[in-house]
């Protein structure tokens, strides 16, 4: 098949193989492309929609973008599922096989420094929110609700390898939830469990704080391959 090819992440050789009806980005199945021991998890998807201009257009097409993101995360919590990847970006292509072993070749070293720190670890995510509807820190229920995010955090990243805090969001009007936590905690697998029982104790345990976990996800938030061109 011809076409450009969509690069969803580079991992070391599988131990198992990908699902067989796994689908990638514009229909088109991932397959594995071998370059000095590591693997480029790609696919073929159409210059009509991937070359510069067309892709350029296409990013103010939020349904567009929506199953484009759908497809991408699709192939690489498959990898996950079988190993440990270094995801990247949405929308990551290349024009033939060739500038896909370029890149690797190119990158070879920092991929194989982020797979050996990332090894064995998945990301989860955890936000804490004030339902309250008072503003941020201007009563004593909120108070206690950021005391409580702090400690939570901090428990967290003790059953953590490496973590990654996001500002909190304020939202108008104030009534309306306001962020309290938002963090991304790499997680040794091993420890998934626990991490999660963790979480789990600390739901209700203030009145008026809502916390949400999601994952576990390849730990995008640790990676910074930068540009890859």
């Amino acid at each position: 098949m011809t076409g450009l090819r969509y690069v969803y992440a580079v991992c070391r050789p599988l131990g198992a193989p990908l699902q067989a009806d796994l689908g990638g980005v514009a229909g088109d199945p991932p397959r594995l492309l071998a370059h000095h021991g590591l693997i480029a998890v790609l696919s073929h998807v159409p210059e009509r929609d991937f070359a510069e201009e067309p892709l350029r257009d296409h990013r103010a097409d939020r349904s567009w973008l929506l199953e484009t993101a759908r497809s991408h995360q699709q192939v690489v919590d498959a990898l996950t599922a079988v190993t440990t990847p270094l995801p990247l970006r949405p929308a990551t292509v290349f024009p033939d096989d060739s500038a896909v072993r370029v890149m690797v070749q190119r990158h070879e070293d920092d991929f194989r420094d982020t797979l050996e720190r990332l090894d064995g670890r998945v990301e989860w995510g955890v936000r804490v929110y004030d339902d309250t509807g008072g503003g941020p820190g201007e009563t004593d229920e909120a108070r206690e609700i950021h005391d409580f995010a702090d400690r939570l955090h901090r428990t967290l990243t003790a059953h953590a390898d490496d973590v990654r805090l996001s500002p909190p969001r304020i939202t108008a009007p104030p009534s309306r939830p306001q962020s309290v936590l938002d963090g991304a905690y790499l997680v040794p697998r091993a420890r998934s469990e626990e991490f999660v029982e963790v979480v789990h104790r600390a739901e209700g345990e203030v009145p008026g704080a809502r916390v949400e976990l999601a994952g576990p996800w390849a730990a995008y938030s640790f990676v910074d391959v930068g540009d890859l061109s």
